[in-house]
């Protein structure tokens, strides 16, 4: 079963069938502690053995990697921000905020206090530009488009609440890759598969965290129960704007939105824009009840039609 209720807030594990499923697990992503150091990226790589993607300099970036792809199912982006173009806050804001913690954490990098790590001092800060970085993945979707479509149930919701390819049974025919509000959803050239986060299925049936969040230095990448993560993620955007970090913001943890909120949500420091996401993500799927409806009674006309010209043809 899809994600085929329409289209309000759910309990995604439940609607798929699952009688006693346990809490639903997601990651909060925190991006004002992401440090870039791609940590992420190369956890998520070796257990997953996902293919390297190849030493590529873009150009325009110090990100390697660009984007979610078949071969990169966490992403770290780098977006280097001219002060002119900043939606909030000032500098000094920032630099303050990286000092403040993560509830129940020490603000500590490797023993380091965060005030003194590069690019986060406060005593002479840099006014020029800053830097956001985010280490995106798959969101998880309570509505999930791309389980609407697949033919093969390749795709499927897991007793999380998350969505799992199953490559064994993937055919490559490509319909949940435009099918995803958010771009996630990729194929790889050499058999034409569907690949992307399963946020380690693997590990958390077992009670492990996610490789990535296993990995992550700053908890940046934070793991655990969705309403418990959604909950720590308002705190942390209240102590953010008390420091001054006005524009700071969560992305992807409302449930009435338009994919019916995301197992994967963030906590932003600019527009959603900046970091290519979708300002107003919706299930792309979510019009087909609707279609399907205007074609059966369109079938029924035309079928009607063929009836009387026949009878009409005879007499």
């Amino acid at each position: 079963m899809g994600s085929n209720s329409l289209y309000g807030p759910l309990d995604p594990a439940p609607d798929a069938g699952y009688t006693d499923a346990p809490p639903r697990m997601g990651f909060f992503t925190d991006t004002s502690v992401c440090i870039g150091c791609k940590a992420c990226e190369v956890a998520c790589k070796e257990w997953n053995l996902i293919p390297d993607d190849g030493f590529n300099l873009l150009g325009t970036s110090y990100d390697n990697t660009g984007g979610l792809t078949a071969n990169s199912w966490r992403h770290v982006a780098f977006i280097e921000q001219p002060a002119a173009n900043r939606g909030g806050g000032t500098v000094d804001a920032l630099a303050a905020a990286a000092t403040i913690a993560p509830p129940g954490r020490q603000p500590e990098f490797l023993g380091m206090p965060m005030s003194d790590l590069p690019g986060r001092t406060i005593d002479a800060p840099r006014s020029d530009f800053r830097w956001l970085m985010m280490s995106n993945v798959c969101k998880h979707c309570t509505h999930a488009a791309c389980l609407d479509v697949c033919p093969t149930g390749s795709l499927f919701r897991t007793e999380f609440g998350t969505v799992v390819v199953q490559e064994d049974i993937c055919n490559g025919c490509g319909y949940c890759i435009p099918a995803c509000p958010y771009g996630v959803i990729d194929q790889r050239k050499d058999d034409g598969r569907a690949w992307k986060c399963t946020l380690c299925y693997d590990r958390i049936g077992d009670g492990l965290m996610p490789a990535c969040a296993t990995a992550c230095p700053t908890q940046s990448i934070q793991y655990g129960e969705l309403d418990e993560l959604r909950s720590r993620a308002r705190h942390r955007v209240e102590a953010l704007q008390e420091q001054g970090v006005t524009e700071a913001r969560l992305y992807g943890h409302d449930p009435d939105d338009g994919v019916g909120g995301d197992g994967a949500f963030f906590l932003l420091l600019d527009e959603p824009e900046v970091y290519g996401l979708p300002p107003d993500p919706v299930v792309t799927t979510r019009d087909l009840p609707a279609m399907w409806k205007r074609a059966g009674v369109a079938g029924l006309a035309m079928a009607a039609a063929v009836v009387v010209s026949f009878l009409g043809g005879r007499s």
